[in-house]
């Protein structure tokens, strides 16, 4: 069984997936944040492909995404280092970035090296749903990788009810139309929309990005969906640490507010 399914098997409420940019702060920290946010208590880990123009993200993505780069951070290393990472982590582990740069790699050789790697899922949010159906299912099928679709506010439920029939995973509820990290709470009409979709009893649950900076963020959408993904404040942190893998536990223990147990 996929290790996403497996996990929303065990578990449906209070998921906490934490994304981070491949080669950001440095060119191999990637392992090193992946074992740091199991050992703290993270439920699941995306990994961000760095890309020269991420149009979705804010500034601070996007200059993890530069800063990644102008290290040498490229796709062939980061599969590299995710098998690396599968070594000893058993969290589900996502790849999420932008179309441009696996198409460039060739998408089914993505696809089987990725699996190879020990990847679950992927979160390609400029892939189109029809073009994913009709062209690219098939590479994501036979290499056993989960597709992660995004929805807004502003999707129609016609179309949200189209994702939900074609996802076999689970679904990104972007909490507002805006960039990555703009926003730091959560708006009446933005609970509202989270409601909407709590209501309408998808067979595909969600997790809620955007804006969730905190532990007061994570648990008010919590509310609403099986969890919440965190980026741009895991990125700030990473940023501005001297301390990695303490502050990582840190971060994570004050986000869902669990028992710390053992720290370092």
């Amino acid at each position: 069984m996929n290790r996403i399914h497996e996990l929303f098997k065990q578990k449906n409420k209070n998921i906490l997936s934490v994304f981070f940019t491949a080669g950001f702060p440095k060119l191999n920290d990637t392992k090193i944040i992946a074992l740091a946010l199991e050992k703290a208590g993270a439920d699941m880990i995306e990994i961000g492909i760095p890309f020269s123009d991420p149009v979705a993200d804010g500034p601070v993505i996007q200059q993890s995404n530069k800063t990644a780069l102008d290290n040498g951070m490229n796709m062939k290393l980061l599969l590299q280092q995710v098998a690396e990472i599968r070594k000893t982590v058993k969290l589900p582990i996502i790849l999420m970035g932008y179309l441009n740069p696996v198409i460039q790699y060739g998408i089914e050789k993505f696809c089987v090296e990725a699996k190879q790697a020990g990847v679950d899922g992927l979160i390609l949010p400029d892939l189109p749903l029809r073009e994913y159906e009709t062209e690219y299912k098939s590479f994501f099928q036979i290499n056993d990788l989960l597709n992660i679709f995004l929805i807004s506010p502003t999707t129609s439920d016609q179309r949200i009810n189209e994702i939900d029939k074609a996802s076999n995973a689970f679904i990104y509820a972007v909490s507002a139309s805006s960039t990555t990290g703009s926003k730091t709470d959560l708006s009446n009409e933005q609970e509202n929309y989270l409601q909407k979709l709590k209501e309408m009893k998808l067979k595909s649950p969600f997790l809620v990005g955007f804006g969730i900076s905190n532990s007061t963020t994570f648990s008010k959408v919590c509310q609403y969906g099986a969890g919440a993904i965190v980026g741009s404040a895991f990125i700030n942190l990473l940023k501005k640490t001297s301390s990695m893998e303490e502050d990582i536990y840190r971060f994570v223990k004050e986000m869902v507010k669990r028992e710390t147990g053992n720290s370092y």
